[in-house]
């Protein structure tokens, strides 16, 4: 049973909810949308796919299984490094080399890409416990 993954998707949904609020609130008062990709991609992937996920974990009880913790982690992970290199990528905040920001930034959307393919996977194969 994947409880637990409900759980920590869940966790990371409400932080990615509460950064994406957060800089939609600092652009309204700012009066800047330099932050608007990277707010959009916080709430899109982080909070509303990680908060779907956890629901699915959550409603329909799938074993504990190598496909679900690599979807739970490459999912997380993808959520993460892709908003954080699309943010050093496009903000340039610390000024780094493009090559570095560019490979953590499509680093991160790989592996987004792998969760919804691991993802798609656990419901072709998803049986009753």
């Amino acid at each position: 049973m994947t409880n637990k993954h409900s759980k920590i998707l869940l966790r990371f949904a409400g932080i990615f909810g509460l950064i994406g609020a957060l800089l939609g609130a600092h652009m309204a008062g700012a009066g800047s949308y330099a932050f608007r990709p990277i707010h959009a991609h916080s709430l899109v992937v982080g909070w509303l796919t990680l908060f779907a996920w956890a629901v699915y974990y959550k409603v329909f009880q799938t074993r504990e299984t190598v496909l679900t913790k690599i979807h739970v982690w490459s999912a997380i992970i993808g959520s993460v490094g892709l908003t954080v290199g699309m943010w050093l990528y496009m903000v340039k905040p610390f000024n780094l080399p493009e090559g570095l920001t560019l490979t953590f930034y499509i680093g991160g959307g790989v592996a987004l890409l792998i969760s919804f393919i691991a993802f798609f996977l656990i419901t072709l194969f998803y049986r009753e416990p």
